[in-house]
């Protein structure tokens, strides 16, 4: 969440307000009444196009609040067999990047990475972003993927604040460590099954997962990714990154 790749208050807000316009476009053109036989297809980057400009307007009047944001999503849906349009249907997975967030599938029951989306960059430790000053948008530079999973599948939405001090296999292993205990009975009540990490499991999951990454970030001499990235640029650096923000799991 920078400008110019610096920190700024108010890009919270942008990054909120983004969130909030995102969702409440794909809420609308999911429930929009269509014609006979027009089937509803998301189209994640074009809500996000809108949740953009709206985001713009509402931090222009009657101040202007700069900020910017990056942005990653992913929105569940399915397909069907082409020659059989009324067969059983499987889960589809639409997601969306713009920047150096990241969405993560794994499959806990093989410790499988199913899909992870690629970062952006304009350099190093300066990403694409929406916001002042930035010259990106959702049409020009978000990429958009779909992604077949199944169910017990975990998808991982994380923040450079967990990809930059955590290594892919070092998720994957907590993720899946952490699912283990719940199903053990660890990690607090459990609302129903526990299998999975079902019954509010992915709460104690997303937590864990943190832990782990604060971990390194507050390390001034841990090893992680962005310290191998900032001596692939040449730079002097260790320890974690120490930008630090949210992360959603959802199984």
């Amino acid at each position: 969440m920078r400008v110019a790749c610096v920190l700024l208050t108010e890009s919270r807000l942008w990054a909120r307000l983004i969130l909030h316009f995102w969702a409440l476009e794909t809420e609308a053109d999911a429930n929009r009444l269509r014609p006979p036989g027009q089937n509803y297809e998301p189209n994640p980057v074009e809500y996000l196009q809108k949740a953009y400009e709206q985001t713009i307007k509402a931090t222009s009047e009657p101040n202007k609040w700069d900020g910017t944001t990056t942005a990653a999503g992913a929105q569940l849906h399915y397909q069907s067999t082409d020659s059989d349009p009324n067969g059983p249907v499987t889960p589809l997975l639409y997601v969306t990047n713009l920047g150096d967030s990241q969405v993560l599938v794994l499959r806990p029951r093989d410790s499988e990475l199913i899909y992870k989306t690629t970062e952006q960059w304009h350099w190093f430790d300066c990403p694409r972003q929406l916001g002042t000053n930035s010259p990106d948008t959702p049409r020009e530079n978000a990429v958009m993927d779909k992604v077949e999973i199944e169910e017990n599948d975990v998808v991982l939405a994380m923040s450079d604040g967990v990809i930059d001090n955590l290594w892919e296999h070092e998720i994957i292993e907590n993720v899946v460590g952490s699912i283990h205990k719940w199903e053990n009975g660890e990690g607090g009540t459990s609302t129903g099954d526990r299998q999975g990490g079902a019954g509010g499991g992915m709460k104690f999951v997303a937590e864990e997962l943190m832990k782990a990454a604060k971990t390194i970030a507050t390390d001034p001499f841990a090893e992680s990714p962005f310290m191998e990235h900032a001596v692939e640029e040449g730079l002097a650096m260790e320890g974690g990154k120490q930008r630090f923000h949210k992360n959603y799991i959802f199984g």
